[in-house]
């Protein structure tokens, strides 16, 4: 087997491959590069899921970055465990073929208790008393420590939330994409893997905070080339193979969609008032969504208004699809976890997870980074509430009463939807905005569009020859 370093450069579309991107570009010049068909929904869980299987989502069972539980009522996003992923995966297929192959996982999701040889992904501790500590999980559990020793903490703050893809005094802009290609580089030299999975996100950030038509996307462009640029010297001076890819395109934004407003007007919410605030109680409500980017999951507690919802939904403008089970079986998601609907954005538009009426009663949480907590995916977690002043000022005197060992909350995120500026998870209407794949070397693709499922069989064939 041929050593091989897979590298998803995270928001990577054919449209930025460019003079702002001088060694990506090259690095497809001489070799071969193929658009992806993007994975529905084209979202990380399951566009990486569909990679690392084969699979789609009516198999491997991830519809989305999280979904209702039905069982627990309860939404959940951004679980970790590989056992979510049903199907055979990528390293255990080539492990039976030989079994000296091993597999490094970095930063790919679904990371804890997989059976890759070597893992590592963010994982915060949380004490009893209600703090949270960031940290990182490792498998085998000796490399977190390790790993730290040589490289430093992991950049957690900046990974998510306002400081992501920014310059703050807590790091530069690249800081997390930068730790994670060391990060390679370390297990590279430790362990030697067959295949090494390299997550790096940096391109996400900017591009949804500002859209992929602002200027200083340039900029981010330059600082991940350089990222990339270098690991690919490293692998290839270790004579390992590279594949990059990417999950997704991301396109320009405009019009934010508030489903569960929507549906609460129609009296099929239920909210409940915990110490004064508004918490949305699936399990009581007869319909609400669960929100995912340009893709939102509809569940009807209550089957019998299943065409009241689908005529209110067809009646906005924002919303393309609406797909029930027959369409979602088409489309490779019909899956238990799935919607009871599926619901596609418009192509400038985009889903929020918003249910309150009035801003003053929103959750505490709301104004937080809380990816667990909100019942759907939150993109305004990338800006500090503009209208809040001396907000950096704020977040240091939080910063302190948490070292103090108080109780704190950092509200600084806004609740304004129209800040956010690039999404995805639709299929763009332009090719030119799908995922990539380029491989190290000229090769034949039999289409200059492959499925996001063929890529399971491209990444095989270069590990196997």
């Amino acid at each position: 087997m041929k050593r091989t370093a897979v590298i998803n450069v995270v928001g990577l579309f054919d449209t930025l491959i460019g003079p702002a991107l001088p060694k990506i570009s090259q690095f497809a010049s001489t070799g071969a590069k193929a658009r992806i068909i993007p994975a529905f929904p084209a979202v990380t869980c399951t566009a990486q899921s569909n990679y690392l299987t084969g699979l789609d989502p009516a198999q491997h069972g991830i519809v989305a970055n999280g979904w209702y539980h039905r069982e627990l009522a309860e939404v959940q996003f951004w679980k970790q465990s590989n056992h979510l992923v049903q199907g055979r995966k990528i390293w255990d297929e080539l492990r039976a073929l030989n079994s000296q192959f091993t597999c490094a996982k970095l930063f790919w999701w679904y990371n804890m208790y997989s059976s890759a040889d070597y893992s590592i992904t963010p994982r915060p501790i949380y004490p009893a008393d209600g703090r949270k500590v960031f940290d990182i999980y490792t498998s085998p559990f000796s490399i977190r420590t390790e790993i730290k020793k040589d490289l430093g903490e992991f950049p957690f703050p900046a990974f998510w939330g306002p400081a992501a893809g920014a310059d703050t005094p807590q790091g530069p802009a690249d800081a997390v994409s930068r730790w994670i290609a060391e990060a390679a580089k370390w297990v590279e030299a430790k362990y030697r893997p067959t295949l090494s999975l390299v997550y790096l996100p940096h391109l996400d950030y900017n591009l949804q905070r500002l859209g992929p038509g602002h200027p200083s996307i340039t900029e981010d462009l330059k600082r991940i080339d350089e990222i990339v640029g270098d690991l690919i010297a490293f692998f290839q001076k270790n004579s390992i193979q590279v594949v990059l890819l990417s999950e997704y395109g991301i396109t320009a934004v405009d019009t934010p969609v508030h489903l569960n407003r929507l549906f609460r007007e129609q009296g099929w919410i239920t909210v409940k008032d915990e110490l004064g605030l508004e918490l949305l109680d699936c399990g009581a409500s007869k319909v609400f969504a669960v929100a995912d980017h340009q893709i939102a999951h509809v569940y009807l507690n209550d089957r019998s208004l299943e065409k009241k919802v689908r005529q209110l939904l067809g009646q906005q403008s924002a919303i393309e699809r609406v797909l029930g089970r027959a369409e979602q079986a088409h489309a490779g998601i019909n899956h238990s976890r799935a919607g009871d609907l599926v619901v596609v954005s418009a192509p400038t538009a985009w889903f929020t997870y918003y249910y309150w009426l009035d801003d003053r009663v929103a959750p505490d949480f709301a104004r937080c980074v809380d990816i667990h907590r909100k019942p759907g995916y939150d993109p305004v977690e990338l800006f500090l509430d503009p209208n809040q002043k001396f907000v950096r000022f704020k977040i240091a005197w939080r910063l302190l009463q948490k070292k103090l060992g108080l109780r704190m909350l950092m509200d600084v995120i806004p609740l304004d939807a129209n800040l956010v500026k690039g999404s995805h998870g639709r299929c763009p209407d332009d090719a030119k905005d799908y995922p990539v794949l380029i491989l190290d070397r000229p090769t034949e693709f039999p289409h200059s569009l492959i499925k996001s499922t063929d890529v399971y069989g491209v990444v095989r064939q270069v590990i196997t020859g």
